[in-house]
């Protein structure tokens, strides 16, 4: 490993100077700092992480926090690209990542214990139940944290535009003349009641009545229960022509119910998912639903954060959306005729 000595040595030049240059110190002459720090590179120096702790109080590590009950999260596409850009933008600005969790060994450490044992300088709080006591306790404390499609007081979130992403769905299925719309809700988070709200206001904003048994408890990430919504939906008299689900992921369990129903996508009931994973361009037909960027979400998370570790006398607490957008695909049948 090179060391500041061997630097030292090779540019002719006191460890004192060395150690100045690579640590920003204003008072070396720029011109010689700049060929110290390339003959640094150029020798493959890399700086202790100890060290560079004790000189900027900050460790440049960010954590992450993301429990996921279904147990699908980091293989689920939507979450794993999300994650892969919060990453991929931590290294990016020089910042490693560790994921925050209850257990270190066989101890029990809450959410902000273990925050605080792996010295990370702030924590992206993905995926959580928002009102668990210890996601709180994190999130009141002194370190820094940026939430995802949550919003807490005087604290920075970015978040999908979901209210306006269920508004464009309604509002496609209605101009292809659909009026029996059925919906499928995910867990019970503050993201389905924005999407649940944004479905009714949007419904009785298009004189669209929506009647109690159309509306299914669902589950995020698991085709299994939407099937089991989908076939209830399938045995009402009085049929939607259209099914709103989850996600893309749990619609595919609707596909297979409407298939052992001997019906077909869409000419016999129209489907629309949620999300816009690569799979729903790569079905056939090509899904209908609503793409979030994901992408965008994981690398404006990241920013914001390390904004807020950077400049905390500063930086201002912002809610900062993020734009999705219709895919139409082909499982939404025009039936105006």
């Amino acid at each position: 490993m090179v060391k500041i000595k061997d630097i030292a040595d090779r540019c002719g030049l006191s460890i004192a100077s060395v150690s100045k240059a690579l640590h920003g110190d204003s008072d070396l002459n720029e011109k010689t700092a700049e060929y110290i720090r390339s003959v640094a590179k150029e020798m493959g120096y890399i700086p202790n992480a100890s060290a560079r702790l004790l000189k900027t109080k900050r460790s440049y590590n960010i954590g992450v926090l993301f429990v996921d009950e279904t147990s699908s999260g980091l293989e689920h596409e939507y979450f794993s690209s999300m994650l892969n850009s919060i990453k991929d933008e931590s290294e990016k600005n020089g910042y490693d990542i560790t994921f925050i969790s209850h257990h270190f060994g066989e101890n029990h450490l809450t959410f902000y214990e273990h925050a605080r044992y792996r010295n990370v300088d702030g924590v992206i709080i993905a995926s959580v139940d928002f009102k668990d006591p210890e996601v709180i306790q994190l999130v009141e404390s002194d370190i820094p944290t940026v939430t995802i499609d949550y919003d807490f007081n005087e604290k920075s979130s970015v978040v999908s535009d979901n209210i306006q992403g269920e508004k464009d769905i309604v509002e496609y299925v209605h101009k292809l003349g659909h009026k029996k719309i059925a919906f499928i809700k995910g867990d019970d988070t503050s993201v389905t009641q924005k999407r649940v709200a944004s479905f009714y206001k949007a419904c009785e904003e298009l004189g669209i009545e929506v009647p109690d048994e159309y509306v299914k408890e669902g589950r995020y990430h698991i085709p299994k229960v939407s099937g089991e919504a989908t076939r209830e939906l399938l045995s009402l008299k009085n049929k939607p022509t259209c099914i709103i689900y989850p996600d893309d992921y749990s619609l595919l369990g609707g596909v297979t119910e409407i298939e052992k129903h001997g019906m077909k996508v869409p000419d016999d009931i129209s489907i629309v998912g949620y999300d816009g994973i690569k799979l729903s361009r790569l079905s056939r037909p090509i899904i209908t639903t609503y793409v979030q960027d994901s992408v965008e979400i994981g690398k404006k998370s990241v920013q914001k954060l390390i904004e807020t570790i950077e400049n905390p006398k500063t930086t201002i607490a912002e809610r900062i959306i993020v734009k999705g957008y219709l895919q139409e695909g082909q499982t939404v049948k025009d039936i105006n005729n």
